[in-house]
């Protein structure tokens, strides 16, 4: 037994830690939003055409949506545009 190797676990470094998961974003495009929302692209631009979205918001010529009044938007029940506006605005005061 004097021939046998044992081998003490790794030590990990704190720079070798396991990968983090980047930090949920802020703003989504359409494509993210679509990921959100789980449908496609295309019925994210169809919505946004009929008003059934909240209203995106320009950076950078970039269309983006907020994710937290995404996520109020839904737990509200995704109401129209108009309602959801109202609703904003009676808050608001």
């Amino acid at each position: 037994m004097d021939n046998v190797l044992t081998l003490a676990p790794p030590v990990l470094s704190p720079s070798a830690e396991a990968p983090r998961e980047p930090p949920d974003p802020l703003a989504v495009d359409a494509k993210g939003l679509a990921r959100l929302l789980s449908c496609g692209e295309r019925t994210v631009h169809t919505w946004k055409s009929a008003g059934r979205l909240p209203t995106p918001f320009r950076l950078g010529g970039r269309v983006l949506w907020r994710v937290e009044e995404i996520r109020e938007w839904l737990a509200a029940g995704a109401p129209e545009l108009a309602v959801w506006e109202a609703r904003k605005a009676a808050r608001r005061t």
